[in-house]
């Protein structure tokens, strides 16, 4: 088993080594760098503890009002999602994206409930959570289902709050969850279909690694944490370059692939294990992967999107008119990433805060445990 540390990261990286700015960018480059290096210094909890601080009274009434908008007579459940690889209006595109608006509203109601105890928040939360264990049928398809990393955190958050019956259910539906895809992995890795090694793997590993710790099971665990080693190593080069990055020539995956490795390390920190700079076979890490990514986010560098990407479909999203798919990357799509990684090395909390000053109100915090 590949051995995890225990111990804080570093500050002696790649991060504090990318090109210098353009002329048109060194003030701000600066402003940032001054704001990462007094970060820097404080203890390495601090940024995480302060992102994790019950949310001000603003960000309950945005909650509430993201709640109120989205909350259904009923909920939305159907068996299956699908819209990964179509175009809006295609198949079932239009009904998953309706469908799946309860997602994202667990994790607030969960998060409204944690706040306040309303008796309401939790009832709406328990008919929410039972009607998608009852209802759902997991395909294991991870860019369908990567958002169930919600119904995750909302069991986490707010677990207390369900009836016992309702529970028992979601946590049955999250160990199958679990179980399914780290079965795939295991038994199912095909080494000539990139669906196993880029980003689309990367949300098998997140989802596995959630509903692992989510369930408190040690077995599940170690075989997540197995998975994701296996990831970082296929995924991650040396230099911190990424296969999405080769498969795609866009920024924007380089962020979806990274996203849920972020998520996993952030999980493990709180199981007191480091996964940020963990390296297997010789490949990069995370904290390479997201060094290499830096100078794009904070305007060092710019990157025109999806020139030679080697899949027909982003030219085909492109061609649809959908934004994103051409034309120079926006280093605003990396926000929540960085916010995420601030809470494990603090060099990133300067170009998070540089994305979004509030950056920090992006994270989902599980209680301790």
């Amino acid at each position: 088993m590949p051995f995890y540390r225990h111990s804080p990261v570093g500050t002696n990286s790649a991060a504090s080594q990318v090109s210098p700015p353009l002329p048109a960018q060194r003030h701000a480059r600066c402003v940032a760098l001054a704001v990462s290096l007094m970060l820097s210094m404080m203890p390495l909890a601090t940024h995480a503890e302060a992102s994790c601080q019950p949310r001000s009274a603003a960000q309950l009434g945005a909650l509430r009002r993201a709640v109120d908008k989205n909350l259904a007579p009923q909920p939305r459940a159907i068996a299956r999602v699908h819209t990964e690889g179509t175009l809006p209006h295609q198949g079932i595109w239009d009904a998953s994206v309706e469908a799946e608006r309860d997602w994202p509203l667990m994790r607030q109601l969960a998060q409204l409930w944690q706040a306040g105890r309303a008796p309401e928040d939790a009832r709406q939360l328990s008919r929410l959570m039972r009607a998608w264990a009852e209802i759902y049928q997991p395909d294991f398809n991870p860019v369908d289902e990567t958002s169930l990393d919600a119904y995750i955190d909302a069991y986490v958050i707010a677990g207390e709050a369900l009836d016992a019956d309702t529970r028992q259910l979601a946590a049955s539906f999250i160990r199958t969850l679990a179980d399914g895809y780290l079965q795939q992995m295991e038994s199912g890795f095909r080494p000539r279909d990139p669906r196993w090694q880029n980003n689309w793997n990367s949300h098998r590993v997140k989802l596995a690694v959630l509903a692992a710790a989510a369930l408190q099971d040690d077995h599940l665990w170690g075989r997540a944490r197995q998975a994701f080693d296996a990831q970082v190593a296929r995924n991650i080069r040396a230099d911190g370059s990424t296969l999405d990055m080769e498969e795609r020539d866009a920024l924007h995956y380089v962020v979806y692939d990274l996203e849920p490795l972020v998520r996993a390390a952030q999980v493990a920190q709180g199981r007191g294990e480091q996964w940020l700079t963990h390296k297997s076979n010789g490949s990069g890490s995370v904290m390479a992967a997201l060094d290499w990514l830096l100078p794009y986010a904070d305007g060092s560098k710019a990157h025109e999107e999806f020139v030679h990407s080697r899949v027909p479909f982003d030219a085909k999203r492109r061609d649809a008119g959908l934004s994103g798919y051409s034309g120079p990357w926006q280093a605003k799509g990396a926000t929540r990433l960085f916010a995420m990684a601030a809470t494990l090395d603090e060099r990133y909390a300067g170009v998070a805060r540089q994305l979004d000053p509030a950056a920090g109100t992006l994270l989902t915090c599980w209680p301790k445990r």
